[in-house]
């Protein structure tokens, strides 16, 4: 018997290439600091790609700068255009952390989404990114051990 093709087959075969707007960045002119920026966006909505409903996502971004910060209002268009895309949870949690961190090169990051409840579930999922460390670094380390 032949294996059945699942309804999501072949639905998400090309997100990591979804042309998405630009996250803009400014100059971070303390980044020499260590600090941390949290942003929490209460309203971003996706598209189930199974069933074609919205789904109601909370995003929690927390990042640590290094030379630039994400620019607030483009990254507010950047969640928008959400609005219409069928995605995975999964999926559009690595899409934000990728850009992201395409655009500010951060020198870590989270991306958490939290889905609003359907079918009597609430699905959170979390990514993570760590800069790799620079060769400097490296070498200050391996000389003090």
């Amino acid at each position: 018997m032949p294996k059945r093709k699942s309804s999501y087959e072949d639905r998400q075969n090309n997100i990591r290439a979804l042309k998405t707007p630009e996250i803009e960045v400014w100059e971070n002119k303390y980044p020499d600091r260590d600090y941390t920026v949290q942003l929490s966006v209460p309203e971003c909505t996706c598209i189930c790609p199974k069933t074609g409903l919205p789904d109601f996502v909370t995003i929690h971004v927390t990042y640590g700068p290094d030379k630039t910060c994400v620019e607030l209002k483009s990254f507010k268009m950047y969640i928008i255009a959400f609005r219409d895309v069928g995605i995975f949870h999964e999926h559009l949690v690595n899409k934000v952390l990728d850009d992201l961190v395409a655009a500010c090169r951060p020198r870590w990051a989270e991306v958490e989404a939290t889905v609003n409840p359907r079918g009597g579930i609430t699905a959170t999922v979390v990514a993570e990114y760590q800069m790799k460390p620079r060769l400097t670094e490296r070498s200050e380390r391996k000389s003090k051990g």
